[in-house]
């Protein structure tokens, strides 16, 4: 799928990542990449750390941009697992999150992931198994 920066930047706008403040920048050859600024009403139980659970969010989102980008017009994808180890704290008021897919077997795609904070401190690694689904056709 080639995914255009009018695309990304209008597929960008939608409930779930602007509540977060999830932005994808780039999805192309099995690569994405993002950046999340949380909201501080995310950002609990301690201010200026965002709930691990949005950063899994967070790198969810990533990864399936990265198998989202080698797919054919009419496919989407569903995740399967997902793997996550926190390394650090994340604090601070921007973290990007690199994937990258690693291997496609039929129908099942292996991504790996991992976040940083502004500093470029290590905050989380992760792993996951998409499967490649057809999306319903419009009449």
């Amino acid at each position: 799928m080639v995914n255009t920066e009018k695309m990304i930047n209008e597929l960008n706008n939608n409930s779930l990542y602007r509540a977060l403040g999830i932005r994808v920048e780039t999805a192309v050859d099995g690569k994405a990449r993002s950046r999340l600024t949380p909201p501080q009403d995310v950002c609990w139980p301690f201010p200026g750390q965002p709930h691990g659970g949005i950063l899994f969010t967070f790198m969810d989102t990533t990864m399936a941009w990265s198998v989202l980008s080698r797919l054919d017009p009419g496919y989407n994808c569903t995740t399967v697992n997902l793997n996550i180890h926190y390394t650090h704290p994340a604090k601070g008021d921007e973290f990007t999150c690199s994937a990258w897919l690693t291997h496609q077997t039929g129908r099942t795609c292996f991504v790996r992931a991992d976040i940083h904070d502004k500093q470029e401190r290590f905050l989380a690694m992760g792993q996951a198994t998409f499967r490649i689904i057809q999306t319903a056709l419009t009449p």
